[in-house]
């Protein structure tokens, strides 16, 4: 078995307001998806959230502001997986509520270092 990482995009753009009902009914969604990923001993970890500021870091030890909000797609959130294969990951991936507001996935296998 190998680890995956699903790195939830998004449009930050296309983000509807939603109503508290409708954030509930978003959230639940997404609990049940991870929910039958968890039910298959899938789910490696919880996941998480992550906040839409942050620092980057560069070579030269400059510190800036980021990520870059010019940027078309932002990443929102990530959980790890378990599974035989990437073939295995990505159809785990279908289902993702990220796909109601145009959004993808990326699939990636974890390697130790």
């Amino acid at each position: 078995m190998n680890d995956f990482l699903f790195i939830f995009r998004r449009d930050e753009n296309d983000i509807p307001k939603l109503s508290p009902e409708q954030m509930q009914e978003d959230t639940q969604k997404w609990i049940d998806w991870i929910g039958g990923i968890a039910a298959q001993n899938k789910l490696n970890n919880r996941g998480n959230r992550l906040e839409r500021t942050g620092k980057v870091v560069k070579a030269d030890n400059m510190i800036t502001d980021g990520p870059y909000m010019e940027l078309k797609e932002a990443i929102g959130g990530y959980i790890v997986v378990t599974a035989e294969s990437l073939d295995e990951a990505a159809e785990l991936a279908k289902g993702c509520p990220i796909f109601n507001y145009k959004g993808n996935v990326e699939v990636r296998e974890i390697k130790a270092m």
